[in-house]
C-alpha cells in the first residue's frame, strides 16, 4: 500500500478485528468502524466452532479452513491463549451413522485427524455427563476447538492500537481521487487509502455504497445461552438434533438447524425447544436457566463461500465476508492484510475472490 493514509476496517467482528490486527503488525494504520461495539454482533452469537471437518464440499474450501485452524495456533502463541481459546476437540454422532462414517473416512484420506469412538468410550474418557448409547459410533476431532469470540475480538482490537469509531454507522463511501472518504453518522469524514468491508450481515449494504453488487443469502440462525451452576460439557459437540458447547464455567451455548427452520415463532419458544433437545443429550442441562436468545442473520455470500480480497474495478476496496468467520478469521486477516500492504495475492484465496460476483 503506497499511501501513508490509513485503512478503514468497516465491521469490528472477528474478521474485521483480525484484518486490523494484522495490518498493525505490518506497520499499516487501521481505523475500526462499527455501528455497534466490537465483537457484539454475529461474532457473539455464533456457535464459534473452529473446524474443517464440516467443510468438505470443495477441497479448496477445506484447505482454507485447515489453514485457519493452523493460524489459530499461531495466534494463541502470539497473543497468549487466555480465556478466549479452547482447543479441546469436537464430538459428532448421528441417528444414522452412515454419513458420519463416510465423512470420517474422507477426512482421514485427506490427512485430517479423526478418531472413531463408541458412546461408552466417550463417556468414560471425554464427556461423562452425556446420555449417549454405549455402541453409537462417535467421531472425535482432536484438533478442533471453540473460541470465545467477543473476548478474542477485544484482545485483537486493543492489540492493534488503532483508532476506532464505535457506535457509528457508515453513511457513504466516496472515491476522492487518491483514496476514499468514509462518512459516518456523527458527521465525521475519514480520509483513507483503502476500505475493508468486513460488515458481516451488512456487507451487501456497504458494498452498495460504492455501487458494488454483493449477493448474500438470507439465512437466519437462533442461538441460546443457558446458565448452569457449572458447565457440564468440556468441548463442542454435534448431537443428532442439537449442537452444544461450553461458553465459560457456568454457561452453555445451544444451536440447532432444525430449530432454525422454525424461526418466526416466538424466540422464547425457540429457546425452549433448544433447551429441551439439549436436556436429552446432557441431562444436567435440565436444571439450566435460559439466559439469552438471539436470532441473527448469518453473513453468507450467495454461493455459500467467502468473498475475500480486492474488489473488481474499485481500487482500494476489499472484502472480508464469510459465514465461517470464526474458523477463518486469523487466516483471512493475515492474507488480506498482506494483500493490502504488499499487493501479493494468496493462492489459498483463488476460489474465493470478489470478482466472481460481477
Amino acid at each position: 500500500m503506497k499511501s501513508p493514509e490509513p485503512v478503514a476496517v468497516i465491521g469490528a467482528g472477528i474478521l474485521g478485528a483480525c484484518v486490523g490486527w494484522n495490518l498493525s503488525r505490518l506497520g499499516a494504520q487501521a481505523i475500526f468502524v462499527d455501528a455497534g461495539q466490537p465483537g457484539e454482533g454475529v461474532t457473539n452469537w455464533s456457535f464459534s466452532w473452529v473446524n474443517a471437518s464440516n467443510k468438505t464440499v470443495r477441497r479448496s474450501y477445506f484447505d482454507l479452513n485447515v489453514a485457519g485452524m493452523a493460524a489459530y495456533r499461531e495466534l494463541a502463541d502470539a497473543i497468549g491463549p487466555g480465556s478466549w481459546w479452547h482447543p479441546s476437540g469436537h464430538l459428532r454422532w448421528a441417528d444414522d451413522p452412515a454419513q458420519l462414517l463416510e465423512t470420517a473416512d474422507l477426512l482421514a484420506r485427506w490427512d485430517y485427524r479423526v478418531e472413531l469412538r463408541t458412546g461408552a468410550e466417550v463417556r468414560r474418557h471425554l464427556e461423562p455427563g452425556l446420555a449417549i448409547p454405549d455402541e453409537v459410533p462417535v467421531a472425535f476431532y482432536p484438533d478442533e476447538a471453540w473460541v470465545h469470540g467477543r473476548r478474542l475480538v477485544s484482545r485483537l482490537v486493543r492489540g492493534a492500537g488503532a483508532e476506532h469509531r464505535f457506535g457509528m454507522a457508515v453513511l457513504g463511501i466516496d472515491a476522492d481521487g487518491s483514496g476514499w472518504t468514509v462518512s459516518l453518522t456523527d458527521g465525521t469524514r475519514l480520509q483513507v487509502a483503502a476500505v475493508v468491508n468486513a460488515a458481516g450481515p451488512s456487507a451487501s449494504h456497504i458494498a452498495g455504497l460504492i455501487s458494488r453488487h454483493l449477493p448474500m443469502r438470507r439465512e437466519p440462525g437462533v442461538v441460546t445461552r443457558v446458565s448452569c451452576p457449572r458447565a457440564p460439557v468440556q468441548r463442542a459437540m454435534h448431537a443428532p438434533h442439537v449442537e452444544i458447547r461450553p461458553d465459560g464455567n457456568d454457561s452453555v451455548v445451544l444451536h440447532s438447524r432444525e430449530v432454525d427452520a422454525l424461526i418466526g415463532e416466538d424466540p422464547a419458544a425457540l429457546a425452549g425447544r433448544l433447551q429441551e433437545a439439549a436436556r436429552y443429550v446432557v441431562p444436567e442441562l435440565g436444571d439450566s436457566r435460559i439466559a439469552q436468545t438471539r436470532v441473527v442473520e448469518r453473513p453468507i455470500p450467495i454461493d455459500g463461500f467467502p468473498s475475500v480480497g480486492a474488489g473488481p474495478s474499485a481500487p482500494g476496496y476489499y472484502e472480508a465476508v464469510s459465514h465461517s468467520g470464526i474458523t477463518l478469521g486469523p487466516v483471512i486477516g493475515r492474507l488480506l492484510a498482506s494483500e493490502i500492504v504488499t499487493g501479493e495475492r494468496s493462492e489459498l484465496l483463488a476460489d474465493f475472490r470478489p470478482e466472481r460476483f460481477l
